[in-house]
């Protein structure tokens, strides 16, 4: 199993952060789009590394063109010498429409031709074959010399797909060459929903699960003491409550028998009372969406994280809440060698 860590803070921060994640063994750095750019820090983290793959978890896919996708993502592939997974996700129809100001419709569909459009630009870059895509939702009949990439010798990036329900999973196993498994995501709802659509996904494009690559940010509960436990503790708690009260996760909840907590966390997040949401976060379920350990047993981690997920998941995002360097580098070792 491959190990993720979190390219967070300010651009400034970028080179330093970079530089440990690389130095501690992890495989690769990722950046998500919440407030700031995905895209910038991976810049500057090819500069200052050499080995680990950059990805972003995610860029949200419908704030774009797959024109822009396509121009962006070959640069960063170029200047990292071949490194560069675009981690592509939907956001919901609010935030699209609202926020972004772009149009919202069929996501999975949408999706999918998203992807297959990127992918013609990339032969027509690449393979040097003409362009000329037509789909329901974009057009793209146009290419010159003067806006085509001479840097081709990394070819395409590697694509990954954010998905929660069986559909957009599906899309992911069809053109994308992984998917990203949500944070409010359980086992059991991984082995019996997401890894079957993956199935229909790779039997529609004629792939194997050889050939792909799933991702999965598991929360993690750990400290070095008694106080550091409980603050992780509230701090996942709260994040669990966060995701559940979106409509669109319910089918995860539904799994567990938790159905009507998602309505009560949705109406308690229009509230406001994102502390309180925390606290109906019962053990029971902070179990099913997390690795739990006791105080001062981070060390765990590692191995209870391989015994879930074994054979299901490629590469794990998150942290060990591990603060020895050398502690965290054994604990990433151990994860590789499962």
């Amino acid at each position: 199993m491959k190990v993720l860590g979190g390219l967070m803070g300010g651009l400034s921060e970028v080179p330093e952060v970079a530089r440990k994640l690389e130095e501690r063994g992890y495989d690769g750095a990722v950046t998500a789009e919440t407030a700031s750019d995905p895209f910038l820090p991976l810049v500057i983290a090819a500069e200052h590394t050499e080995r680990v793959d950059l990805m972003t978890s995610i860029a949200v896919a419908f704030a774009r063109s797959p024109m822009t996708l396509a121009s962006t993502a070959h640069d960063l592939n170029s200047f990292s010498k071949g490194r560069f997974v675009l981690g592509l996700g939907s956001q919901i129809k609010p935030h699209i429409t609202k926020r972004f100001s772009m149009p919202w419709s069929k996501p999975a569909a949408r999706m999918r031709e998203l992807i297959l459009a990127m992918r013609a630009i990339w032969d027509c870059w690449y393979e040097g074959e003409k362009l000329d895509f037509r789909g329901e939702f974009y057009t793209h009949t146009l290419m010159t010399p003067m806006f085509t990439p001479r840097d081709t010798e990394y070819g395409p990036p590697r694509v990954s797909l954010a998905a929660v329900g069986p559909l957009m999973t599906e899309v992911a196993g069809e053109v994308a060459d992984g998917v990203i498994a949500h944070a409010f995501t359980t086992e059991k709802y991984l082995r019996e929903v997401t890894l079957p659509a993956l199935e229909r996904g790779f039997a529609k494009s004629g792939r194997k699960r050889d050939d792909f690559e799933v991702t999965c940010p598991v929360f993690v509960v750990a400290g070095a003491d008694q106080e550091a436990w409980a603050t992780s503790r509230q701090a996942v708690s709260q994040q669990v409550a966060f995701y559940g009260s979106t409509p669109a996760y319910r089918p995860v909840l539904e799994m567990h028998g938790w159905g009507e907590m998602q309505s009560e966390l949705n109406t308690m997040s229009k509230q406001g009372k994102w502390v309180e949401m925390g606290e109906l976060i019962t053990d029971d379920v902070l179990d099913e969406f997390a690795i739990v350990t006791q105080p001062g047993e981070a060390s765990k981690v590692a191995p209870k994280l391989l015994e879930r997920y074994g054979g299901a998941v490629d590469l794990w995002m998150g942290t060990f809440g591990i603060n020895d360097r050398d502690a965290e580098a054994a604990a990433i070792a151990e994860l590789q060698k499962g």
